[in-house]
């Protein structure tokens, strides 16, 4: 998905459009990365740097480290492990920035941004293994209890890699609030994290839905269409205007299935199903390499590995194994409130 110039603007056909927000969460049969985390923010811990402190320092304290756009694991007889002591978070080299995560059951978790000149000297280290997240995923080499708090720290400290500047005044910022926040010490304005909504949806006909492939796709593989929604535009005006965009179907009907973060690097992907009102496909190439009509039928032989060509829908991993699996479960039932 890229932001892009947007070619157009949705033309209302048919009749008017109608809106459905039934979240269903419990389709969910397969885990997907990166939700569910199972800590307590603590969020009004946030501000006590003393309390904060103290917390890094107990004996159940956790980090996670990040060196650049990759995580750092411990490597043990058993696989890896993600969680580091404080002393072996230190050992590590420099943290730039720690930010307090949550608690877990009581025990305190960090995420902590190591400098960067530190990732050849990690990368030495016969007990240590430096990978993105998005293989950590795919592999499954970690609990997946660790996926939504690895995604939090990777999130957060990547915004404060990209923001240490005040955008009002050119001052350098610094980190407040446990790392929930940047403070401009020039002009006293206080900076956020921000999270980039995407609408990631599948446009039904009966028994069909489109899919696409962008050209960064493998050869085989086949998703939901996905984009970026806009200033002052709801959730369904932006499924609507992605899916017209992308491959010229116009949609009404929009309904909510579910929701995923996805730290790469600060997105939160909304997951819905859109009735379709038009079936000739018109394809932005800017956006898109391929799309087409896919049954149900097909779509099953894809999900279970079975298709004649190979083809394939994204792992479970993703939000949008899921959405395609609902459909192919519930057919155009997952338009009904």
């Amino acid at each position: 998905m890229h932001r892009s110039t947007w070619i157009g603007r949705l033309t209302w056909i048919g009749r008017a459009a109608s809106i459905a927000v039934v979240p269903r969460h419990s389709a969910l049969n397969h885990p997907q990365a990166y939700a569910g985390s199972r800590l307590e923010r603590a969020a009004a811990q946030r501000g006590d740097a003393a309390t904060l402190a103290a917390m890094a320092k107990n004996g159940s304290a956790g980090f996670y480290l990040i060196a650049g756009d990759q995580v750092v694991l411990k490597t043990n007889d058993t696989g890896f492990d993600p969680l580091f002591s404080s002393a072996e978070a230190r050992a590590c080299g420099h943290l730039r920035e720690t930010v307090f995560l949550g608690l877990l059951e009581e025990a305190p978790r960090f995420g902590a941004a190591l400098d960067t000149s530190s990732i050849d000297s990690l990368k030495a280290r016969g007990d240590l293994k430096l990978i993105d997240l998005r293989s950590i995923a795919v592999q499954g080499i970690v609990a997946a209890d660790h996926l939504p708090p690895l995604a939090e720290a990777k999130a957060i400290l990547g915004w404060h890699a990209r923001h240490r500047f005040c955008p009002n005044c050119s001052a350098a910022t610094d980190p407040a609030q446990g790392g929930w926040r940047r403070d401009c010490p020039s002009c006293k304005a206080e900076h956020f994290p921000r999270t980039d909504p995407v609408v990631i949806m599948l446009a039904i006909a009966g028994d069909r839905c489109v899919l696409g492939r962008s050209p960064r796709f493998p050869a085989t593989m086949w998703s939901c269409l996905a984009g970026f929604a806009e200033p002052g535009e709801s959730i369904e005006e932006a499924v609507r205007r992605e899916i017209h965009e992308e491959v010229g179907v116009g949609c009404a009907r929009v309904t909510y299935f579910a929701s995923q973060p996805w730290p790469f690097p600060s997105s939160l992907m909304i997951g819905c199903h859109a009735e379709a009102l038009t079936e000739a496909i018109v394809i932005d190439k800017s956006e898109i390499e391929e799309a087409r009509w896919f049954d149900r039928d097909e779509l099953r032989l894809m999900l279970e590995s079975r298709h004649p060509d190979g083809l394939a829908t994204p792992p479970p991993i993703a939000i949008a194994h899921h959405i395609i699996r609902d459909f192919i479960e519930r057919g155009a039932d997952v338009l009904v409130a």
